[in-house]
């Protein structure tokens, strides 16, 4: 199979370029409409071609790359970004929502010991709060 001009399935692509574990997810992944081609949805068989526009939405992460190069082998990470440029927007973005949820945990201090038995009583009798 000539690659330059047939294309690869884009779910091998998405793992090859290190966007998912496994091959399996990145088929999951397609199917759930979580990557999108040129702004349109599309199913884990569709042939993906160099200059490809791709939105890959992964654990409350975007990116919005483009393709420069077509692989269906998983190698070495600094390898794997040579298949694809990223806009410098989706990096800025991708990093402010990165701040912003280290922001939010600023204030949140996990317990130092497992609560005794007596504090979990008085947890037990407050009930469940969220539910008021």
């Amino acid at each position: 199979m000539d690659m330059a001009t047939d294309g690869i399935r884009i779910d091998v692509w998405l793992w090859a370029a290190r966007f998912f574990r496994t091959r399996a997810l990145a088929r999951a992944a397609v199917a759930a409409g979580r990557v999108t081609v040129a702004g349109a949805a599309c199913k884990p068989a569709r042939l993906l071609r160099a200059g490809d526009r791709l939105v890959v939405e992964r654990e409350g992460e975007r990116f919005e790359v483009e393709v420069r190069a077509l692989s269906d082998r998983r190698g070495p990470a600094p390898a794997a970004r040579t298949l694809y440029h990223e806009d410098p927007a989706s990096i800025a973005a991708r990093e402010a929502e990165r701040a912003r949820r280290v922001a939010e945990r600023a204030g949140y201090r996990p317990p130092e010991a497992r609560p005794d038995k007596r504090a979990r009583r008085l947890i037990r009798a407050l009930g469940d709060i969220d539910a008021l």
